[in-house]
């Protein structure tokens, strides 16, 4: 098999792409006690095929303790009119591990296989930077990689800068210095702007949640809007109280569009950002109410950890991790998202059970949406010790969702992996789509 195509040359070609047959999932020993590598997941998603809903081939990783998180590919629909080269590689960062692994899916895309390693040493000596999180493709055949500490995992954030082609790191990508705190990022090549979002230093979130660490500040709250050619921040939106913890940015597909949504999982809030005059705002367009729990000392957020919006625009769908539901509303007007579905898919509160009879452990936490908008896939796992802190002896799982023409959803009985019945009973976290997805395609 010769690479996939760079990508879409526009949003509403992608909407017609071909329907997945496979996905590819992030599998973590991390945090369950077992001592091996994490993983690249091969799952079965077509339904005509005998292993449907089954994990069909795994990549291990060379080394244990990476804790796999987010990833992505080499190049992207962006770059759809601007390089040669193919859609070939996934570059797989350890969170935990500061280790990047170039992971080759197009010899034989059920069979994942690494050829390159990028060692903790190059990654901070050659840029000062720790914890790789969001990958995203960049003008000029650059892999540019969000970083949440320095490299001894402080505050102190970053981006890291990868050649397309040789995975080399070039260096670090601002070019006077980045916020304090990181985490996701988006950019839109028509208006110039790139948008990013904060989480905490890998020191503070990696030992587990602290409330006190909030009332302490050192978790984030602002959203950063960037020169993308200069690589300059040009403007900072304190989104206070009800904008604690920002963390999956979603800017519309349409590369036209001068809006787009971020989630603040501590306040449980979605944001809506848009252009206002020469330079951009925010308001509060969703807000999910906390619920009071006997066991926890403060009233329980929904805690928003994944959303995602369907490639044409119409649908956001996110999670709420504690509270255990997943809700879908359509933003076809962004300053008034109306409610159209949701799916009780386990949580801290109410039993969900998945129509198969199998009681849903954990709660809603990554997304990952179909081109076409009508299969929705979530797992449950959001980071090694939260896990464990939250959802202890997590059992762990993905599970499809079909969304109808209205946006309405219903949990699909025939499809659920169940993660933990694999050896050892690893976890699963993000998954992406060959060919490219919604949280990767951005058009020129």
């Amino acid at each position: 098999m010769t690479g996939q195509q760079v990508g879409f040359a526009s949003p509403s070609e992608a909407v017609r792409a071909p329907k997945e047959d496979i996905l590819y999932v992030a599998g973590l020993y991390e945090g369950t006690g077992i001592d091996e590598p994490d993983f690249l997941a091969v799952v079965d998603v077509n339904p005509d095929s005998p292993t449907y809903s089954q994990v069909v081939h795994r990549t291990a990783m060379p080394n244990a303790g990476d804790e796999l998180h987010h990833y992505g590919w080499q190049v992207c629909s962006s770059a759809c009119h601007s390089t040669n080269n193919e859609r070939k590689h996934l570059v797989v960062p350890g969170l935990r591990s500061s280790r990047i692994h170039i992971v080759d899916v197009a010899t034989d895309e059920r069979a994942p296989k690494i050829v390159k390693v990028i060692e903790p040493g190059e990654v901070k000596a050659k840029t000062g930077l720790s914890a790789p999180h969001t990958v995203h493709c960049m003008p000029g055949d650059n892999v540019v990689i969000s970083m949440l500490g320095n490299a001894e995992g402080g505050m102190g954030a970053g981006y890291l800068v990868l050649d397309a082609t040789t995975f080399d790191i070039k260096g670090r990508w601002e070019a006077n210095g980045a916020p304090e705190w990181g985490y996701d990022f988006w950019y839109q090549p028509r208006h110039n702007t790139l948008v990013s979002s904060e989480w905490a230093a890998p020191e503070t979130f990696m030992p587990g949640f602290n409330l006190e660490d909030v009332a302490s500040g050192k978790y984030g709250h602002s959203i950063h809007f960037w020169d993308l050619e200069d690589r300059k921040v040009t403007q900072t939106i304190d989104l206070g109280d009800d904008g604690m913890i920002p963390l999956e940015i979603r800017w519309l597909h349409d590369p036209a569009a001068e809006t787009g949504f971020v989630g603040a999982a501590l306040s449980s809030v979605v944001w809506r950002f848009y252009k206002d005059g020469g330079g951009w705002g925010a308001e509060k367009v969703i807000q999910v109410e906390p619920r009071d729990l006997e066991s926890f000392p403060v009233p329980v957020p929904g805690l928003i950890t994944d959303l995602v919006l369907s490639m044409d625009d119409r649908f956001l769908f996110f999670s709420n991790w504690l509270h255990g539901d997943l809700r879908g509303y359509d933003v076809s007007d962004p300053a008034h998202p109306r409610q159209v579905g949701s799916a009780p898919l386990g949580g801290l509160f109410e039993e969900a059970v998945h129509p198969n009879g199998t009681v849903l452990h954990g709660g809603p936490q990554m997304l990952q949406l179909s081109m076409d908008g009508r299969r929705l896939y979530v797992s449950n796992s959001l980071f090694s010790t939260w896990d464990n802190q939250f959802y202890a002896d997590l059992r762990s799982w993905i599970v499809q969702v079909d969304i109808a023409q209205d946006g309405s959803m219903s949990v699909n009985p025939d499809f659920f992996v169940d993660f933990s019945a694999l050896p050892g009973a690893p976890r699963a976290h993000e998954m992406h789509l060959p060919g490219g997805d919604v949280t990767t395609e951005i058009f020129q």
